[in-house]
């Protein structure tokens, strides 16, 4: 089988050109059609002869993916139904606003994880996702918002299918490779990275010295709720995850974003409201309260707008920054949680 060319790195492309005959600049050539054009096949390097071509054709294959299907909702969202080179299915979001145009990323194929509420949680985790099957989804979001919004993606989320932390190596390249001059050249400060708190990678995140921010689904700050709701977190108690976040916030002086839905007799409490606000009063925080998404399960309905108005005000009053996210794409199934390749 021959191998994807995306798969070595530009000194290793360097040393194959040398080693087949030719100059090694022809390998950063390569390099550069690959990650900063783009291109899907050889026979679009156009300043490569004809023999360089045959020569990367014989050896090499661009395992890119195909977008099997496009749906578009009423408020502009569209979700990519993305095929994968093995015939495994993801699912990306370009989420348009006024000013911007988000890509919302997946990172693995399923989920690893086991939060009650979300529909990817219920799919096995099949793999993780190369670096260059996010990659690709960055660059396909990219084309249908210049396509249907006339602008550049402006904004990256790994907020799709997965847990970004899972699959922390592919994550890293990948955000390199997005960032880089070399690559998609956009900037590392429009890059979120969304866990459900790994505090063991969150610290090794840290360690990076990439300048992305970071999100936490929480939901919330009382132990016994949060074990309930994501059962994994009982191996990652709140104290864990709040000493993983302090570290981060020293490594990298940027705030962390709490993600936070109200759902009916879940968390619809004052004893809620008071332990989320003592929990981001520990750490440099924000809150982002959104608007829940069903998938079928009636354990969790969306709370009345008068508790979710409730923890607006009580956070403010205590000077954290709270926003009321209210969801995109809901009608096509693209909004947070919904992702699940129906």
């Amino acid at each position: 089988m021959k191998k994807d060319i995306r798969s070595l790195s530009e000194d290793q492309l360097c040393d194959f050109f040398v080693n087949e005959g030719y100059e090694p600049f022809r390998g950063k050539q390569v390099y550069n059609w690959l990650w900063n054009k783009s291109v899907n096949s050889f026979g679009k390097m156009t300043n490569l002869s004809l023999p360089l071509r045959k020569t990367l054709d014989d050896n090499f294959v661009i395992n890119n993916l195909l977008v099997d299907k496009i749906q578009k909702s009423k408020d502009g969202t569209i979700k990519n139904a993305v095929k994968l080179f093995d015939g495994l299915l993801v699912e990306s979001v370009l989420i348009p606003s006024n000013k911007r145009s988000t890509a919302c990323v997946s990172s693995q194929v399923g989920c690893s994880l086991d939060c009650e509420f979300c529909a990817t949680s219920k799919l096995k985790r099949m793999r993780n996702l190369n670096p260059d099957e996010i990659y690709d989804q960055v660059v396909t979001i990219d084309r249908q918002s210049q396509n249907f919004y006339n602008r550049p993606l402006t904004n990256i989320v790994f907020m799709g299918m997965g847990e970004p932390l899972m699959n922390y190596n592919n994550l890293i390249k990948a955000i390199h490779l997005i960032s880089s001059k070399k690559g998609l050249g956009i900037s590392q400060k429009r890059i979120v990275v969304s866990t459900s708190g790994i505090p063991k990678m969150i610290k090794k995140l840290a360690d990076e010295s990439l300048k992305v921010n970071l999100a936490v689904s929480l939901h919330s700050a009382v132990e016994s709720t949060r074990n309930k709701i994501m059962p994994f977190t009982k191996d990652f108690p709140l104290n864990e995850l709040q000493d993983s976040l302090a570290y981060w916030y020293k490594k990298t002086k940027s705030k962390i974003t709490f993600e936070y839905i109200v759902w009916k007799d879940v968390n619809d409490s004052i004893e809620h409201i008071n332990a989320l606000v003592n929990y981001c009063k520990s750490i440099p925080s924000k809150v982002n309260l959104i608007e829940y998404n069903s998938i079928g399960d009636q354990n969790f309905q969306s709370a009345n707008p008068n508790m979710i108005n409730l923890y607006k005000d009580l956070l403010e009053k205590n000077k954290i920054t709270v926003t009321v996210r209210r969801s995109r794409g809901k009608d096509i199934d693209a909004a947070c949680g919904q992702l699940a390749n129906k």
